[in-house]
């Protein structure tokens, strides 16, 4: 079996994956912008699963030469990949007129063509024997127009059409799966506006090892698209019928209240 390449690493639901992953005796091929905290997290694993392959590459998936020096590294190393999980993000929430140009393209690069590229590169480097799986992390807030989250939710409903689109073009040659998860408790900003969205936000989140394990499970399963969690499933069925300008009111009305920048 071939590697897998984990995106966004050192992260809370990116290493969620690296662990599931480790702990069934995959081989990983693991990215994200620190080298220092790549090491880290691979020096932790090999003390708890010594004969786990590991291999380590810094990358800006912002950056095309940073990319092209990712997938450089794999096939010096000579690296046949067998899976693709894309989970680098950045879920940068404001209102538009308050983005500089910088962060601008700095998200809709991580979200969208870092994954865009990043799914090709691996494709190129599988066998197409139909059992290489490619995993792209959406999110349920790209299932309708988000404003003051109106890049993010726009970059996570392309991700989805794009995985679904090449879905078909790979058919019998890959498995191709976008999930959709809510709010997941990492970093403290996370954790404290989850408590803001009071009894939704207790009942609505999804740890990072749970929704590890259902995405692995998703695509496994060959499923084109799965909605992570019982209540956010519950909110897609019974929004479905309220008019788009009276959810896009509801949704300004909630998310106005909320501003991060963490990247």
């Amino acid at each position: 079996m071939g590697y897998t390449l984990i995106t966004g690493a050192c992260g809370g639901l990116g290493r969620a994956f690296v662990w599931t992953l480790a702990a069934r005796g995959e081989s990983l091929f693991l990215t994200g912008r620190s080298q220092e905290r790549l090491l880290e997290l691979a020096t932790e694993i090999r003390s708890q699963y010594p004969s786990v392959e590991i291999k380590c590459f810094p990358c800006d998936l912002t950056n095309s030469h940073s990319r092209r020096a990712l997938f450089a590294f794999a096939d010096e190393n000579k690296l046949v990949f067998s899976r693709l999980i894309y989970v680098a993000g950045a879920d940068i929430q404001k209102s538009f007129e308050k983005y500089t140009e910088e962060k601008l393209v700095f998200q809709a690069r991580v979200n969208f063509e870092g994954a865009v590229s990043c799914m090709r590169a691996v494709f190129e480097r599988a066998p197409h024997d139909g059992n290489t799986a490619i995993l792209t992390i959406g999110s349920v807030s790209g299932i309708y127009p988000m404003p003051y989250f109106a890049l993010y939710s726009a970059t996570k409903k392309a991700i989805e059409q794009f995985s679904s689109a090449v879905r078909t073009e790979w058919k019998g040659r890959a498995k191709v799966t976008c999930v959709l998860p809510g709010a997941i408790p990492t970093r403290d900003d996370i954790k404290a506006n989850i408590k803001t969205q009071g009894v939704w936000g207790r009942l609505a989140p999804l740890s990072p090892e749970t929704v590890a394990r259902r995405s692995l499970k998703a695509v496994k399963r060959n499923r084109r698209r799965v909605i992570l969690g019982g209540w956010n499933k519950l909110m897609r069925i019974f929004t479905a019928l309220i008019p788009m300008r009276v959810k896009l009111k509801l949704i300004a009305r909630r998310w106005i209240k909320t501003e991060k920048d963490a990247f």
